[in-house]
């Protein structure tokens, strides 16, 4: 392997692989094929080009596309620059792309070909913005990617890109309030990883001939920071535009993709497609998952059909991802308690669990974890108190996940703090509930959400898609929950709905399902 463990820059990620590897592929992206020696060269074509444009370090540039090959070479083109990516959601709406543009003063604008009428609608009122630049075309107002990327010098630009100095700024989901810029710098990118390269462990070893896919939306740290994952190590990078599960059961086949990451909602689909169970798998080595919790049925029924290594990964935008992991040998299909966890901390990673006074709890309370690493962001854009609040002094950050480790240092993951339901004093946590719901035959999805109660404050409802012709009805959903969990956590109520809102990173909207049974009342919580 080549040993990208010395870079200290996406840009020299570039610069090492296409020494080493210069004419194997890095992309793939519907039917055209970049080499290592091409990605370096592009990047350079990039950086130059933006520093023409009076782009210097520490701007930002903003990209608003789905995913291409082209959106990794401008994101490591930025990098070698000097400045800083920041993805836009495609999925928002227009005032929301607007204050991103805005609050990022962004001063080049990248934009997909699906979303040239919406950033003309708002071109007027990015008043940071230079230009914009069509990543694939389809705008003669505008550059054209390809033409401007090759029209600039291919020589290294050479600019001096520091350790701590940000690489990307990924925007939060936003449930609440607007969204905070997360910078994450070149450190917390690549320094994490040398350490997982170090330990060895079998799932993260990568060779010359593994094929990755990158299904997830570059804008969510799932799709950049896998992207980047294969660049790292060397791999072919196969791109999807979207998440779409009939061409990721192709992709598998066709490319014979061996590693891929996946969110347990779009791991769902996938399994449940028709084509899931006719397709071929065999070249499939590990299956990562995470972003949001996965009942444990569901994962089992992935275990059962994808039969490869499944590694659970816990993490947030503002820790660059990953910093936890459940390893395969933790995998049981039969079920185990730890696949109920998240797994251990990785290489790195300082670990605790605190209560509402920031003190420590011993195993088996439940309190918010911390984290501590090389992969914590440097705070937030241009916010402060924010990053005060979310970062201490000593540098660990409170994630707002409430959970607990057990003796051997295993996490498991009950929820947000902010979703937790008091219902008569017992604090509930709705994964919990969810899991014990999901197993039941007739049930495809559910969410738990708190509701006002008049006698408890708050009680337990649980928001069930049932499966494609099955009507369960509520008796027969809290009659199975009551079997496996305390009846204090039992739903009082369940209502049925044919799909549960998610954002882009997979995570039910549970604010979305509150709003109607809290609308007109003056607190949220009782």
């Amino acid at each position: 392997m080549n040993d990208t463990s010395s870079a200290r820059s996406l840009g020299d990620i570039a610069r090492i692989q296409a020494a080493a590897r210069g004419q194997r592929t890095a992309f793939a992206f519907e039917g055209r094929a970049t080499t290592y020696a091409q990605f370096d060269r592009h990047t350079n074509q990039v950086a130059n080009g933006l520093v023409a444009l009076g782009v210097r370090p520490g701007d930002r540039v903003a990209y608003l596309g789905k995913n291409s090959d082209a959106y990794f070479e401008i994101l490591f083109g930025a990098a070698k620059a000097g400045a800083v990516m920041a993805p836009i959601n495609w999925r928002l709406a227009p005032p929301e792309v607007l204050y991103i543009v805005r609050d990022a003063e962004a001063k080049v604008l990248f934009v997909g070909p699906e979303f040239i009428d919406q950033a003309r609608g708002l071109l007027p009122e990015f008043a940071s913005v230079v230009a914009v630049i069509a990543a694939e075309g389809g705008a003669p107002d505008w550059l054209d990617y390809p033409a401007w990327r090759d029209s600039q010098p291919t020589e290294d630009p050479a600019v001096a890109v520091g350790w701590e100095d940000p690489a990307i700024q990924l925007y939060t989901s936003g449930t609440t309030g607007h969204p905070k810029g997360a910078m994450l710098p070149h450190r917390a990118l690549l320094g994490p990883r040398a350490l997982q390269r170090a330990a060895d462990t079998n799932w993260n070893r990568w060779s010359e001939d593994d094929v990755s896919l990158v299904a997830m939306p570059v804008f969510h740290i799932g799709g950049t920071g896998w992207g980047i994952m294969g660049l790292y190590n060397g791999a072919k990078g196969v791109i999807a535009r979207e998440f779409d599960p009939n061409r990721v059961l192709d992709f598998i086949a066709e490319d014979r993709i061996s590693k891929m990451f996946m969110v347990p909602a779009a791991m769902q689909i996938v399994v449940r497609h028709p084509k899931a169970r006719e397709t071929d798998f065999s070249c499939l080595k590990y299956l990562l998952y995470g972003a949001s919790p996965i009942p444990l049925d569901l994962l089992k029924e992935c275990m059962e059909v994808f039969g490869c290594g499944f590694v659970q990964m816990y993490g947030m935008t503002e820790t660059s991802g990953t910093i936890v992991a459940l390893p395969p040998e933790d995998h049981d299909p039969k079920g185990n308690p730890r696949m109920r966890s998240a797994g251990k901390a990785l290489p790195g990673v300082e670990l605790a669990i605190l209560d509402e006074a920031g003190t420590p709890l011993p195993p088996g309370q439940v309190g918010e974890i911390a984290t501590r690493s090389a992969a914590n962001m440097s705070g937030y854009w241009n916010l402060p108190e924010a990053t005060a609040k979310t970062i201490d002094a000593e540098g660990w950050l409170r994630t707002g996940d409430a959970g607990y480790m057990d003796d051997d240092g295993y996490v498991f993951i009950h929820d947000r703090v902010k979703d937790m339901i008091i219902s008569g004093g017992e604090n509930i946590y709705p994964a919990e509930v969810e899991n014990a719901i999901f197993g039941h035959p007739a049930v495809a999805d559910v969410a738990v959400i708190g509701v006002p109660d008049a006698r408890w404050g708050e009680a337990v409802k649980a928001v069930v898609v049932p499966k494609a012709g099955q009507a369960p009805s509520p008796a027969e959903i809290i009659a199975w929950a009551r079997e496996r969990i305390a009846g204090y956590k039992v739903p009082k109520s369940v209502d049925f709905i044919d799909a549960l809102p998610r954002n882009a990173s997979g995570k039910i909207l549970r604010r979305e399902l509150r709003e109607p049974y809290w609308a007109g009342l003056e607190r949220r919580v009782s």
